[in-house]
C-alpha cells in the first residue's frame, strides 16, 4: 500500500505545476528544437563537418570534370595532326597548291629584290644626296635592323592574327614605303622610308614558309618548299638585271621643277615594286591557312577552305564528281579565345579594341616564352646555332666578294696613276678631261678649264693664278695646300670640302652646282651587276639538287653535307688573285651553300607545332639578320688588309654549324603537330 501511496504522491507532485505558456520559455532555449540545433563551433568560425564533407565532395567532382576535359582535349589535339594529314591527302596536291606556290613565290621574290636594292642604288644615291661614308654605312645597317625587327614581330603576329592577313599587311607596308622612298629628296626621309619598308618585307619569309607548309601533305613538303626557295634566287636575278639595264641610263630620269629630281636609280626602285605588288594582288584571292583556322577554333571556315582545296584540285584532274568526305573537324576552344569573345560584347569600341590587342600581345609573348619549354629547348638551341653559323658565313662572304672586287679594281686603277711634278702651264685652254692624275708643285697661270670632267685628280702644293673654271664636273678630286689667286669658279661642283688647307686670294664662286655630281660610268661599274647576277644564278643547280633529294636522303644530311662542303670551298678563296677568280669561287660557294638554306628552312617549319610555327621561324630569321649585321661589319673591316681572317671565320662557322646540324632530329616523316 505504501508503494502505491508513494506512487500516487509522485504522480500528484508532477501534476501540481500548471503547464507553462509558450511565451514563458527560457531565452536560452528560444528557437531551438530537436531537429535544428545550433552547432556550437559556429560561434568560433569553425565549419560544420557536413560542410567540410560537401566541399570535399564538390572539389573531387570538379577535379574529375577537369581531368576528363583535359583528357578529351589532349585526345582531340593528338588526333588533329593525323586527321589533318588524312584530309590533306584526300584533297591531293594539284592546281590549288601550284597557284599558292606562285603567289607566295612572288612574295619571297620581293624579299630577295629588297635585299639587293640598297646595295645597287647606294653608289648613285650617295652622290645624288651627298651622303657621307658614315651615313652610307648607317643606311645599310638600319635596313638589316628593320628586317630583323620585322621578322620577330610579324612571325609572332601571324600565329595569332593569321598567315594571310599578316602577309597582306607586310606587302602593303613594303609597297607604300618603298614607293615613298623613290621620291624622298632628303637623306633623312629616304632613310626612314627604307627602314619602314624593311620592317614590312622582313616578315615575309616566316609567313610565306609557314603559310605554304600548312597546305602541303607530308610527302610533298620537302620538295615543294625547296622549289619555293628558288624565288629568292629569281629576286636576285630580277634586281641585278633591272639595275644593269636602268641605273646607268642617266637620261631616263626626269625633274619636277628645280628641286625635285627623279634620277634613274629612283626609277629602278619603282620597277622593283612589281613582284610585291603582284604578290599582294594574288594573296588577296587566297584563303587563310585551314590549320591556323582550326587552331583558332574556327572550324566552319577551315572546313570551307579545305573543301575549296579539294574541289579545285580534283576538278583540275578531271574528277569533279569526287565529294569532300570530311564532316567533323573539331578542336577545343582555348581560354584565350573565350576571353576575347567575352570581352568583345562589353565596353566601348575603343575598350574592345584595346582588350583584343593587349590580349593578342600577351598571347604572342606567351608563345615566345613557351619556346623555352624542355621539349623544345634543346632542338631550338641547335637550330639557333646552325642558323647563326650559316648566316654569318654566307652574308659575310656576300659582302666580301663584291668589296674584294672593288678593291682589286681600285688597286689596278691606282697602279695606272700619272704623276706630274713641277709643271708650269700658262695661257692654256683645258678642253679635255683629266683622269687619274696627281699634280705636285705645279703652276697654272691664266689657264681656262671649261666643259670638262676632272676625275680622281689631286693637286698638291700648286699655284692657280688668274684661272677660270666653267662647267666643270668633278669626281674624287681635291686641292691640298694650294694657293688660288684671282680665280673664278663658274657653274662648278667644287665645294669647300674639296679644298684642304688651301689659301685663297680674291677667289669667286658663281652659280655653284647644287647636289653632288653623278658619274654613272664610275659609280655603276657593270662588273658589280654581273657579280650579283652570276652569284644569284649560281644557286640554281643547288636548288634543283636539294629539291629532288630533300625527301629522299633527308633534311639533316642535306644541311650538314652542304655546310661542310661549303666550308671546304672557302679555302679556294686563298687562291683568288684576280677578279675572275673571285667571281668563280663566289659562284661555287653560293651553289654549294644554298642546299643548306633550303634544308634549314624546311626543318624549321616542321619542328614546331602550328600554334608556335610562325613565332619560332620569325625568331630564327631575326637571328639570321643579326648574324648578317655582325658578319658584314667584321668582314668589311679586313678588305685590303688580309684575306686569311675572313676566310678562317667563314670556315669555322660553317664547320661548327654543319656538325651541330647533324644533331637535329630528322623530320622527313614527321606529321605537322
Amino acid at each position: 500500500m505504501q508503494v502505491h501511496k508513494g506512487c500516487r504522491r509522485e504522480k500528484r507532485t508532477k501534476t501540481d505545476y500548471p503547464p507553462q505558456d509558450e511565451d514563458a520559455r527560457s531565452d536560452v532555449t528560444e528557437g531551438a528544437d530537436d531537429d535544428e540545433q545550433m552547432y556550437e563551433g559556429e560561434y568560433q568560425g569553425i565549419p560544420h563537418p557536413d560542410e567540410i564533407k560537401e566541399a570535399r565532395r564538390a572539389a573531387r567532382l570538379e577535379a574529375r570534370r577537369k581531368a576528363r576535359q583535359a583528357a578529351q582535349q589532349e585526345e582531340e589535339e593528338e588526333n588533329l595532326p593525323e586527321q589533318y594529314e588524312a584530309i590533306m591527302e584526300d584533297c591531293g596536291h594539284g592546281r590549288f597548291q601550284w597557284m599558292l606556290f606562285f603567289v607566295l613565290g612572288l612574295a619571297l621574290m620581293a624579299d630577295g629584290v629588297d635585299g639587293f636594292v640598297v646595295g645597287f642604288v647606294l653608289p648613285s644615291a650617295e652622290k645624288d644626296m651627298c651622303i657621307s661614308n658614315s651615313d652610307k654605312g648607317l643606311l645599310g645597317l638600319l635596313v638589316y635592323v628593320s628586317m630583323m625587327v620585322g621578322a620577330l614581330v610579324w612571325g609572332g603576329l601571324c600565329d595569332k592574327m593569321g598567315r594571310r592577313k599578316c602577309l597582306i599587311y607586310v606587302l602593303t607596308i613594303d609597297l607604300v614605303f618603298s614607293f615613298l622612298s623613290c621620291f624622298a629628296q632628303g637623306y633623312g626621309f629616304f632613310l626612314f622610308f627604307r627602314f619602314c619598308s624593311g620592317f614590312g618585307i622582313g616578315g615575309s619569309i616566316p609567313i610565306v614558309y609557314t603559310y605554304f607548309t600548312e597546305f602541303l601533305q607530308m610527302d610533298k613538303r620537302g620538295e615543294h618548299l625547296s622549289w619555293l626557295c628558288m624565288f629568292w634566287m629569281l629576286g636576285g636575278l630580277y634586281a641585278s638585271f633591272t639595275a644593269w639595264g636602268i641605273i646607268p641610263h642617266y637620261g631616263w630620269g626626269f625633274a619636277i621643277g628645280t628641286e625635285f629630281q627623279i634620277h634613274s636609280w629612283r626609277i629602278f626602285i619603282l620597277v622593283c615594286l612589281f613582284p610585291a605588288l603582284a604578290a599582294l594582288v594574288g594573296v588577296i584571292f587566297m584563303p587563310e591557312s585551314p590549320r591556323f583556322l582550326l587552331e583558332s577554333a574556327r572550324h566552319d571556315e577551315a572546313w570551307m577552305v579545305l573543301r575549296r582545296v579539294h574541289d579545285t584540285n580534283w576538278k583540275a584532274k578531271g574528277e569533279p564528281e569526287r565529294v569532300f568526305t570530311a564532316t567533323n573537324i573539331k578542336t577545343p576552344q582555348t581560354q584565350e579565345d573565350e576571353f576575347i569573345e567575352i570581352q568583345s560584347d562589353t565596353g566601348t569600341a575603343f575598350q574592345r579594341w584595346t582588350v583584343r590587342h593587349m590580349t593578342m600581345l600577351q598571347q604572342v609573348m606567351a608563345n615566345i616564352m613557351s619556346l623555352s619549354a624542355p621539349e623544345l629547348r634543346l632542338q631550338g638551341l641547335f637550330l639557333v646555332i646552325v642558323w647563326f653559323c650559316l648566316a654569318f658565313s654566307y652574308h659575310g662572304l656576300g659582302v666580301w666578294f663584291p668589296d674584294m672586287i672593288k678593291y682589286m679594281q681600285y688597286e689596278e686603277y691606282e697602279s695606272k696613276v700619272k704623276v706630274f711634278h713641277r709643271e708650269r702651264v700658262e695661257h692654256f685652254h683645258f678642253n679635255f678631261s683629266l683622269v687619274n692624275q696627281i699634280h705636285r708643285e705645279g703652276e697654272y697661270i691664266h689657264d681656262k678649264f671649261a666643259n670638262i670632267e676632272i676625275k680622281s685628280v689631286k693637286f698638291e702644293d700648286s699655284l692657280f693664278e688668274n684661272c677660270y673654271f666653267e662647267d666643270v664636273r668633278s669626281t674624287s678630286t681635291f686641292f691640298e695646300n694650294c694657293t688660288i689667286k684671282n680665280t673664278v669658279f663658274y657653274n662648278t661642283d667644287f665645294w669647300q670640302e674639296k679644298f684642304k688647307d688651301c689659301q685663297m686670294e680674291n677667289t669667286t664662286f658663281l652659280h655653284p652646282k647644287k647636289g653632288c655630281h653623278l658619274n654613272f660610268e664610275v659609280e655603276n661599274d657593270i662588273v658589280i651587276y654581273m657579280v650579283s647576277f652570276l652569284g644569284s644564278l649560281a644557286v640554281l643547280p643547288g636548288n634543283i639538287i636539294s629539291a629532288l633529294f630533300m625527301d629522299k636522303i633527308g633534311r639533316i644530311r642535306i644541311i650538314g653535307g652542304s655546310m661542310l662542303v661549303s666550308s671546304a670551298c672557302t679555302f679556294l678563296l686563298l687562291l683568288s688573285f684576280s677578279q675572275g677568280a673571285v667571281i668563280c669561287w663566289q659562284c661555287l660557294f653560293y651553289g654549294t651553300s644554298v642546299a643548306a638554306w633550303n634544308g634549314l628552312q624546311v626543318i624549321s617549319v616542321e619542328l614546331y607545332p602550328s600554334s608556335k610555327r610562325g613565332t619560332a621561324f620569325g625568331i630564327l630569321n631575326g637571328i639570321c639578320k643579326f648574324a648578317a649585321i655582325l658578319a658584314c661589319s667584321i668582314f668589311a673591316a679586313f678588305i685590303g688588309i688580309t684575306k686569311i681572317i675572313p676566310i678562317f671565320l667563314a670556315f669555322a662557322a660553317l664547320v661548327c654549324g654543319g656538325l651541330v646540324a647533324l644533331k637535329l632530329p630528322e623530320t622527313r616523316e614527321k606529321i605537322l603537330t
